[in-house]
C-alpha cells in the first residue's frame, strides 16, 4: 500500500535544544517535533525514571476510594476486584489483588465471560456477588458506563468504580468513581490506561497505611499500559520505562514464565517484545477460554505452577492466530464490492470468535485502510469491535450514529458495540454515511512521519545508540522513521523460510549497510530495476562479536518518479498483453511483479506502483480476478467498458481536473 511521507524539516530551535543537551541534534530535532521544547522538559523526557510520580491524591474521588478500600481490610469485609479480559483488565485486577492481600485483605475477583456475558458490568454478576456476602466491589478497566447495572444493586453493596474510557453523559451512581477523564477530575495525566489508574489507586493505600512497596508491581503495570496501546507519555511512560527494567532485571513468577514461554529468556524486554509476544499470549486466555488464567498466571507466587500455566497461555495464542486467519479469509471474502469509493469496512459474520474479531478489524485496517468494525452474531444481536484511521474519533462516530445501536463503548481508534440483527443495515448505512461526511478522500491515504531523510550509511554506532534515549516507543512515541529517497540497492535477496523476508544492500560499494524488510522477499527480484523511497529505522546488528549499523525497512516504495499514474494508451497495452497471456494459457495467474518485468520487456518501462493501479482499475471493471497468493486471473469483457466506471479511475480524473 502506498503511503504518503510526511518528512519533517529541521529547524533552529530543534539544534539549539540539542546544543543545551548535549545530544545529537537529530534528537534535538525529534524531540522538537514530538512537543518538547525545553530543556527541562526534554530531561524529564529522556529519563522519565528520574521523575516522581504525580500525587495519586489529584485524582477525584481517590482519597474517598482508598480510604473505603482500607476500612474494608481493617473490618475484614469481603473485597471483589471486578475487571475485564483484556491484558488491561488482566493486570487491573492482579496488581489491585496483590496488593489488598498484601495489607491484609479478604479479598477475591471476578472477570466476565467475554462470551456469554460480554465487556463491563451486568447485572446477574452483581446480583451473585452480592448474594455471597461481598461488602465492597471495586471495578478495574471498566464500570464507567454501567450506569444502569449499578443503580439497580444500589443497597446491596458499596461499590468503587476505577476505569479509565470516556465517561458518558451519566456517572454511575458508585460511592467512588477514580477516573481521570471525568470532566471534574483536575488530574493532569489523562491517558493513564486502566492499570494505570489501578496502579494510582495502589499508590494512594500504600501512602495511607505506609507499607508495601509499590515498584515491586511495576512489571504488571507496565504489561498492561503497553498492550492497552495509551500514549506512552508522562506518567505512563515513567510506568513502561521502571517495568520494562523490572521485566528484564526480576520480574514475577508469572511475568518471567510468560518471557520463557516467548522464548525471550536472557534478553532486554522492549515495548515491541511486550506489545507482540507477551501482550498476545496474555490475549489469548481471554479471546478463547476464561481470562482468570491470566489473572492466576500474575498471581502466582509458584515457579512451576507459572510454567504451566504459561504453556497453557502459549498453546491458547497459537489456536488465536489460526482462528484469526480463517475468520480475516471469510471477511475479506465479503469485500468484493470493496472500491476506493468505500468510506469504511463492516464485516458481520454469523458464528466468528467473538474474543479474535477485534484482531481481524486492525489486519482489516492495514491492509485497506478504512475505519473497520467487525461483527459477530450472538441471537439476535450483533457484537463487534471497530478499529479507526486517523482523523476519525470512533467514539464519537458511534455517539452519532447512537440510535441503531444497543450500546458501544471505547476511544478514539477502538470500540466496542451492539447492534440488533434487525438494524445492523440501518447501522452499516449511518456509520458509512458519518465516515463519508468526515473524512476528505486523502484522509484514506496511510501516513509515514518521516523525521528526517538521512542516507542510511550516514548512520555510526554512536548515533543509533542515542536514540534509544527516546524509548519506551508505543502511542504517542511512536520509533523514529527516516527516509532516503530514489535509491536503487547494490543487491537484493530473498531470505528466510521460503524467501519470505528481503535484504538489500544499501550505498556504495565502498560503503554501505544492509537494509531488511519483513514479509517483502517479492520484491527481491525487481528492485534493482527501478529506484525507491525507503522507509526505515536504524539499528544496531550484533554478529559474532561484531556491532555494525543495519536497517529495518518500514516500507519500500517506488520513487516518487516511477510513481506514474496509468493513461488510456497504457490501459490499452496491458488489455493486449493480458489477452495475448490469456490467449497462450487461460488457467495460469500471473503475479503483479511478474506482470510488471513482462511488460516492461514486451511494451515498455512500468513500475510496479503504475502496474498495481493499472490492475486495480481492470479489477473494479470486472476485466481481472485476485487468486489469493498466486495472482491475477483475467476475464475477457462481455462488452464494451467505459475506464471512468472505475472508481480508481475516475477520482484520479477528478483530482487531475481539480488541479
Amino acid at each position: 500500500m502506498l503511503k504518503e511521507w510526511i518528512v519533517h524539516k529541521g529547524c533552529a530551535e530543534g539544534i539549539e535544544l540539542a546544543r543545551e543537551l548535549g545530544i545529537s541534534p537529530i534528537i534535538g530535532q525529534i524531540l522538537w517535533h514530538r512537543g518538547i521544547g525545553s530543556a527541562d522538559a526534554a530531561r524529564a523526557f529522556l529519563h522519565p525514571e528520574n521523575e516522581a510520580f504525580r500525587d495519586p491524591f489529584l485524582m477525584k474521588d481517590m482519597e474517598k476510594a482508598a480510604q473505603r478500600i482500607l476500612s474494608a481490610v481493617h473490618r475484614g469485609e469481603k473485597i471483589v476486584v471486578y475487571g475485564d479480559y483484556d491484558v488491561d483488565g488482566m493486570t487491573s485486577t492482579a496488581l489491585l489483588m496483590k496488593n489488598i492481600h498484601a495489607l491484609g485483605g479478604d479479598v477475591s475477583y471476578y472477570i466476565p465471560n467475554r462470551f456469554t456475558e460480554g465487556y463491563g458490568i451486568n447485572l446477574a454478576a452483581l446480583q451473585q456477588i452480592a448474594a455471597e456476602g461481598c461488602g465492597l466491589l471495586v471495578t478495574v478497566d471498566c464500570g464507567i458506563s454501567s450506569v444502569q447495572p449499578i443503580q439497580e444493586i444500589h443497597g446491596a453493596m458499596d461499590i468503587i468504580v476505577t476505569d479509565h474510557h470516556l465517561p458518558g453523559r451519566e456517572l454511575p451512581a458508585a460511592l467512588a468513581v477514580v477516573n481521570p477523564h471525568r470532566a471534574d477530575c483536575s488530574y493532569p495525566d489523562k491517558d493513564l490506561a486502566g492499570v494505570g489508574v489501578a496502579f494510582k489507586l495502589v499508590q494512594a493505600m500504600q501512602m495511607i497505611e505506609k507499607q508495601r512497596v509499590w515498584e515491586d508491581d511495576m512489571d504488571i503495570a507496565a504489561l498492561g499500559t503497553i498492550s492497552d496501546l495509551v500514549p506512552l507519555v508522562g506518567e505512563n511512560r515513567r510506568i513502561v520505562r521502571l517495568g520494562l527494567a523490572r521485566m528484564s532485571e526480576n520480574p514475577c513468577w508469572g511475568v518471567r514464565a510468560l518471557i520463557m514461554a516467548a522464548g525471550l529468556e536472557g534478553k532486554k524486554i522492549n515495548t515491541g517484545m511486550v506489545g507482540f509476544q507477551l501482550g498476545p499470549r496474555m490475549n489469548a486466555a481471554g479471546r478463547i477460554e476464561t481470562a482468570r488464567r491470566g489473572v492466576d498466571l500474575l498471581l502466582s507466587e509458584d515457579a512451576q505452577e507459572a510454567e504451566c500455566i504459561a504453556g497453557e497461555l502459549n498453546a491458547l495464542n497459537a489456536e488465536r492466530r489460526s482462528l484469526e486467519q480463517d475468520i480475516l479469509a471469510e471477511a475479506e471474502a465479503m469485500l468484493v464490492d470493496f472500491t476506493q469509493d468505500t468510506p469504511a469496512i463492516i464485516a458481520a459474520g454469523e458464528d466468528w470468535n467473538a474474543g479474535v474479531i477485534g484482531i481481524v478489524a486492525s489486519r482489516l485496517v492495514e491492509r485497506y485502510y478504512r475505519p473497520s468494525i467487525v461483527l459477530t452474531r450472538q441471537g439476535d444481536v450483533y457484537k463487534g469491535s471497530c478499529r479507526s484511521i486517523a482523523g476519525l474519533h470512533m467514539y464519537k462516530a458511534l455517539e452519532a450514529c447512537r440510535e441503531t445501536l444497543i450500546k458501544f463503548g471505547g476511544h478514539e481508534m477502538a470500540a466496542g458495540l451492539s447492534v440488533a440483527s434487525a438494524q445492523l443495515e440501518e447501522f452499516r448505512m449511518a456509520f458509512s454515511n458519518y465516515v463519508r461526511t468526515h473524512l476528505m478522500p486523502a484522509d484514506f491515504i496511510p501516513k509515514t512521519q518521516i523525521e528526517a531523510l538521512v542516507a542510511p550509511a550516514d548512520w555510526t554506532l554512536e548515533m543509533v545508540e542515542e536514540l534509544e534515549l527516546l524509548e519506551p516507543y508505543g502511542m504517542g512515541n511512536p520509533r523514529p522513521i527516516f527516509g532516503v529517497r530514489a535509491i536503487r540497492p547494490q543487491s537484493a535477496s530473498a531470505i528466510g523460510a521460503e524467501g519470505k523476508h528481503l535484504r538489500m544492500e544499501i550505498g556504495t560499494r565502498e560503503n554501505h549497510v544492509a537494509a531488511l524488510c519483513w514479509n517483502a522477499g517479492e520484491l527481491a527480484e525487481i528492485l534493482t530495476e527501478e529506484d525507491s523511497d525507503l522507509a526505515y529505522t536504524p539499528s544496531i546488528n550484533e554478529w559474532q562479536g561484531i556491532r555494525s549499523v543495519q536497517c529495518m525497512a518500514e516500507s519500500v516504495m517506488p520513487a516518487e518518479h516511477e510513481r506514474i499514474f496509468p493513461d488510456r494508451a497504457l490501459l490499452k497495452d496491458l488489455y493486449r498483453l493480458l489477452s495475448s497471456l490469456r490467449a497462450t494459457n487461460d488457467q495460469i495467474a500471473y503475479s503483479t511483479l511478474t506482470l510488471t518485468r513482462k511488460f516492461s520487456q514486451e511494451m515498455r518501462h512500468i513500475s510496479r506502483y503504475t502496474m498495481e493501479c493499472a490492475l486495480h482499475i481492470f479489477q473494479e471493471l470486472g476485466l481481472l480476478s485476485p487468486l489469493p497468493e498466486i495472482g491475477w486471473q483475467f476475464i475477457p469483457p462481455a462488452g464494451r467498458l467505459e475506464l471512468m466506471d472505475a472508481p480508481t479511475y475516475r477520482r484520479e480524473q477528478e483530482r487531475k481536473g481539480d488541479a
